[in-house]
C-alpha cells in the first residue's frame, strides 16, 4: 500500500495520477497541511460574523452575486448549493478519474484558500480511502470550475447523490457512505462553494492523461525506430545522421535531443549503427524529421505537466481565502485558461505526429506487397501450404485503419476552447472549456495509441520476414520479439491491435525504466 502525504509544499501531477490510479493508496494530510487549513478557516468565521457581505458566503451566486442570504438561512444554503449545482449528464466517470477528482480538490484544501474546515478536509480524505467511489457525470462543466463534477462527490459527501459499490452498481450516496462507515457531512457556512468551485475534474483526469501521453512520447520514438529497421532492409533506408548528437545540438529544440537520444538507444548495437551500410543519403521527412515533430510533443506534455502543477500547488478559489493579509477575495483565479490552452495544443501535436507515423506505415506497405506475392508463389508450388501461409500474413489493410485513425486524429485537433456561450444574465461572459478540450484530449491519445501500435506492428511483421537476417538494436529487437509473440498467436486484427498496445506498453515501461535507472 502506497501512502500519499499532502502538505505544504509542492504536489506532482504523476504522483497524484499515480495515487488516483491505484486504490490501495492511503492519502493523508500531514499537520503542516491541518494547520494552514485551520487558519483559513478561522478567516472564514472572522468574516462571517463581521458582517461583511462577501460573495457565496452569505450571498447568492451568479447573476444573484449580490442578493443577501439572511444568516438564519446561510447552512440551509449549502445545502441548496450542492443540489442545484449537481445539475451534470452523460457517463460516468471511471474509479480512477473519480478519485482523481477527489484528490485534486484535497490539495486544494491543503493550499489553505479554500476555508474549508480540518474535518471537511479531513472527510475527503476518508472518502478517497475507505473506498467511496462517486457516480460523477462526466459532462456538465464549462471550465469555469467544474462545479457540476465536484457537486456529485459533495452531495454523496451529504449523504445524498449516488456512488458506485463494491460490485459496480449503483447505490444511493447514504448506503455508500455507511458502507465505508462514514457519517454524512454537514457542511458549515461558505463551504458548499468551495467544494464545488474548483476545476478538479479538469487537472485530476487532466494528471492522468498526463501518464499516457508521456508513454505516447516514448512510444512514438519506439515505432519510429522500428519503422528505421525496416526502411533499411527493404528500401535501403535508415540514415541515422539526422539523429546525430551534432545535429541536435544545431538547434537546441526542447524534447528534441531527448526524442533523437531514444532513438539511438534503442537502436544501439544493432545493424543500423554499422558505418560501412550503405544506405540513402536522406530517408523522407517522416523518418528524418521525426526528431523535430516528436520533440515539439514532448515539449507540450512538458507544458501540460507545468500547467497541471501550476493548479494543483496554486489557490483557485473564489472567494480566496487569503491567509497573508486575513482577507477574503474575489477574484477569477477558477479560470484555467493556461490548462486549457494546453490540451488544445497537445491534439494539435498529437496530429502531426500521428501524420509522420502514417506515412512512414504506406511506406512499408510495398514490402508487405512483395511478402504476399512470395507467398502466393510458394502456395502455387506447394498448394497445401497456401492456407500456412496466407494466414502468416499481416492483416492487409491495417495501413488504411490507420489512415482512418489519422483523419480521426485531424478531426480532434480543431479548437474546442472557443465555443462556451455566455450564461448567468450574462455575467459569466467568457469560459474556458478546459473539460472539452480535455474530453477531446482522451480521444486523440486513444487513437494515436492504436496508429503507433499498427505501425509498430507493422515494421515488426516485416523484421521477422527479412530474408537476410541483420541484428536488431538492442530496444527494437526487445519490443519485436514482444510483438512477433502476438502475431504468431494470429489474433483478427482488433484484438491484435489491443494486445499489441498492452504488450507495448510494458515493453516501452520497461526500457525507459531501465533508461532512467541507469542514468546518473
Amino acid at each position: 500500500m502506497g501512502i500519499f502525504t499532502i502538505g505544504t509544499g509542492p504536489v506532482s501531477a504523476l504522483a497524484v495520477a499515480e495515487a488516483a490510479a491505484d486504490p490501495t493508496f492511503h492519502v493523508e494530510l500531514n499537520q503542516e497541511a491541518l494547520n494552514l487549513i485551520g487558519r483559513g478557516r478561522d478567516i472564514v468565521e472572522e468574516a462571517a460574523a463581521s458582517g461583511q457581505r462577501i460573495y457565496g458566503l452569505n450571498t447568492l451566486l451568479g447573476s444573484g452575486r449580490d442578493t443577501a442570504v439572511e444568516e438564519k438561512s446561510l447552512l440551509a444554503y449549502q445545502v441548496q448549493v450542492i443540489r442545484y449545482h449537481n445539475s451534470g449528464v452523460g457517463p460516468y466517470l471511471d474509479r480512477a478519474a473519480a478519485r482523481a477528482v477527489i484528490l485534486a480538490r484535497l490539495v486544494g484544501f491543503s493550499r489553505g484558500g479554500s476555508g474549508v474546515r480540518v474535518g471537511t478536509a479531513g472527510f475527503y480524505a476518508e472518502l478517497l480511502n475507505r473506498g467511496v467511489y462517486p457516480a460523477i457525470p462526466r459532462e456538465g462543466s464549462v471550465g469555469s470550475s467544474d462545479l457540476t463534477q465536484l457537486a456529485a462527490v459533495a452531495a454523496v459527501a451529504l449523504g445524498e447523490g449516488e456512488a458506485f459499490d463494491a460490485s459496480g452498481m449503483l447505490v444511493p450516496g447514504a448506503k455508500a457512505l455507511a458502507d465505508a462507515g462514514l457519517q454524512a457531512l454537514q457542511p458549515a457556512a461558505g463551504e458548499a462553494l468551495a467544494l464545488v468551485s474548483a476545476n478538479a475534474y479538469s487537472v485530476g483526469a487532466g494528471a492522468l492523461a498526463l501518464v499516457r501521453l508521456q508513454h505516447l512520447a516514448r512510444l512514438a520514438d519506439v515505432a519510429l525506430s522500428l519503422s528505421l529497421e525496416a526502411i533499411a532492409r527493404y528500401d535501403g533506408g535508415g540514415n541515422l545522421s539526422p539523429f546525430s548528437p551534432a545535429i541536435q545540438r544545431a538547434k537546441a529544440v526542447d524534447g528534441q535531443r531527448d526524442s533523437a537520444a531514444a532513438v539511438r538507444r534503442l537502436l544501439s548495437g544493432g545493424w543500423l549503427e554499422d558505418v560501412r551500410r550503405e544506405a540513402s543519403v536522406q530517408d523522407a521527412l517522416s523518418f528524418r524529421a521525426a526528431p523535430q515533430t516528436h520533440g515539439a510533443f514532448r515539449f507540450l506534455v512538458a507544458q501540460l505537466r507545468s500547467g497541471l502543477e501550476v493548479e494543483l500547488n496554486g489557490r483557485g478559489d473564489n472567494p480566496l481565502v487569503d491567509v497573508e493579509s486575513g482577507t477574503m477575495v474575489s477574484g477569477g483565479n477558477f479560470q484555467p485558461m493556461q490548462l486549457a490552452l494546453s490540451f488544445e495544443s497537445l491534439r494539435l501535436g498529437l496530429a502531426h505526429v500521428g501524420i509522420s507515423s502514417e506515412r512512414r506505415i504506406a511506406k512499408l506497405y510495398p514490402p508487405q506487397r512483395a511478402i504476399r506475392a512470395r507467398h502466393l508463389a510458394a502456395a502455387s508450388s506447394a498448394p497445401g501450404a497456401a492456407s500456412a501461409l496466407i494466414q502468416e500474413e499481416l492483416p492487409g489493410l491495417l495501413w488504411y485503419s490507420a489512415a482512418g485513425l489519422l483523419a480521426e486524429l485531424k478531426f480532434l485537433a480543431a479548437p474546442a476552447t472557443l465555443g462556451a456561450p455566455t450564461l448567468s444574465a450574462d455575467i459569466e461572459d467568457h469560459s474556458t472549456l478546459a473539460p472539452l478540450a480535455l474530453q477531446q484530449l482522451e480521444k486523440s491519445i486513444d487513437a494515436a495509441e492504436k496508429l503507433l501500435a499498427i505501425e509498430s506492428l507493422t515494421a515488426s511483421y516485416l523484421l521477422l520476414e527479412a530474408e537476410a537476417a541483420q541484428p536488431l538494436g538492442n530496444g527494437t529487437g526487445l519490443v519485436a520479439g514482444r510483438l512477433a509473440d502476438v502475431l504468431a498467436d494470429r489474433p483478427p486484427a482488433p484484438d491484435l491491435v489491443e494486445r499489441s498496445r498492452t504488450v507495448l506498453r510494458e515493453a516501452v515501461d520497461q526500457l525507459f525504466t531501465e533508461t532512467e535507472e541507469a542514468t546518473p
